[in-house]
């Protein structure tokens, strides 16, 4: 074992969440984040002997409470962070916003060393709690060398995903984080990291100090949408729409000209409501289809879902990109090799 001098340095940034949740005391009333970064890691055995562990307590709150103005403030302190000489950064928050944490991070912090996200499926009390593990093994990624310049990382329950895709998948599930798209991207086996595939990094976005990040709206399409929420997008001032399609990226030929007009005035990302595989570009023909709505002005999110194609397009809106450098960065992303 090297001596602890010699060992690489690591932050973990808390952010609270179900991994951070205990009981107040009152019968019934449930758990809610309390726990810091420094009662985290005193939970987990043998953490001193992968890296010298830093604990910040950045945030308290359940992951739906986070804003873009929290992550922004995030990527800025974890830069800081490696600016200073630490190795990699860890990132613990709750399970329910992990997959959009991860892809604003990937955008937005400019290092190329690692940043991993975890969090926990079970609260410190229950039995098999599994945040003491998400949390070696998330150490054990950030310091290996082998992941360094591939972006923010996922690690849980022993897989290692891209936060490109990985998505939360079932409410309760230990295994409730998957990759549909690409699969993991690494695994833990036998207590040490393994690389299973190398992806391109994204492209770092810049966003001007202060700039606020403007309102995107997410749109999914249902049997029989009547056009009603998007008739009504313009008047609610949003600088961009997302809108998850049928299959590979079909809508009715209802909604074709109010998208159309969407179009003209906003950049407008054409998503596939599955949440797995690409959107289509030349298969089908009809009106509403994937060729007709991109002939029509709408941008292709590729593999990219709805949530991460609105974090994307939110971000590019707030640096000043213009559709056109819009469209490209949608293609760049798509490009894995």
């Amino acid at each position: 074992m090297n001596k602890v001098d010699d060992q690489p340095s690591v932050t973990v940034f808390s952010l609270g969440g179900t991994i951070a949740s205990i009981s107040s005391g009152v019968v019934g009333d449930g758990v809610t984040p309390q726990l810091g970064a420094s009662e985290l890691i005193s939970t987990v055995p043998g953490i001193g002997l992968v890296a010298n562990v830093k604990a910040v307590s950045f945030r308290q709150v359940p992951s739906g409470e986070l804003k873009f103005e929290d992550l922004s403030a995030l990527a800025f302190e974890i830069d800081k962070c490696f600016e200073e000489g630490t190795t990699g950064v860890v990132v613990t928050q709750g399970t329910d916003t992990i997959e959009e944490t991860a892809f604003i991070l990937s955008l937005l912090v400019r290092s190329h060393k690692t940043v991993v996200v975890t969090g926990a499926m079970r609260n410190p009390a229950m039995l098999g709690a599994d945040g003491p593990a998400n949390i070696l093994a998330s150490v054990k990624v950030a310091v290996s060398v082998e992941f360094y310049g591939l972006g923010t990382l996922v690690v849980f329950s022993d897989e290692i995903h891209s936060a490109r895709f990985v998505r939360k998948t079932h409410t309760s599930s230990l295994m409730a984080f998957r990759s549909p798209s690409q699969g993991p991207i690494g695994v833990i086996q036998e207590g040490r990291p393994h690389l299973t595939f190398r992806i391109k990094r994204v492209e770092h976005i810049s966003i001007p100090a202060g700039q606020l990040v403007p309102p995107v709206a997410l749109h999914k399409f249902v049997l029989d949408d009547d056009n009603r929420i998007l008739e009504e997008i313009k008047r609610l001032g949003y600088a961009g729409l997302v809108i998850e399609g049928f299959g590979g990226g079909h809508v009715p030929s209802r909604s074709v000209n109010v998208l159309e007009h969407l179009a003209l005035d906003i950049p407008v990302v054409l998503a596939s409501r599955t949440g797995s595989g690409s959107t289509l570009r030349e298969t089908y023909g009809f009106l509403g289809s994937e060729r007709d709505l991109l002939s029509r002005g709408l941008i292709s999110s590729g593999s990219l879902d709805g949530p991460k194609s609105r974090i994307l397009l939110s971000l590019l809106l707030a640096a000043g990109y213009d559709t056109d450098q819009i469209r490209k960065f949608f293609e760049n992303v798509n490009d894995l090799a």
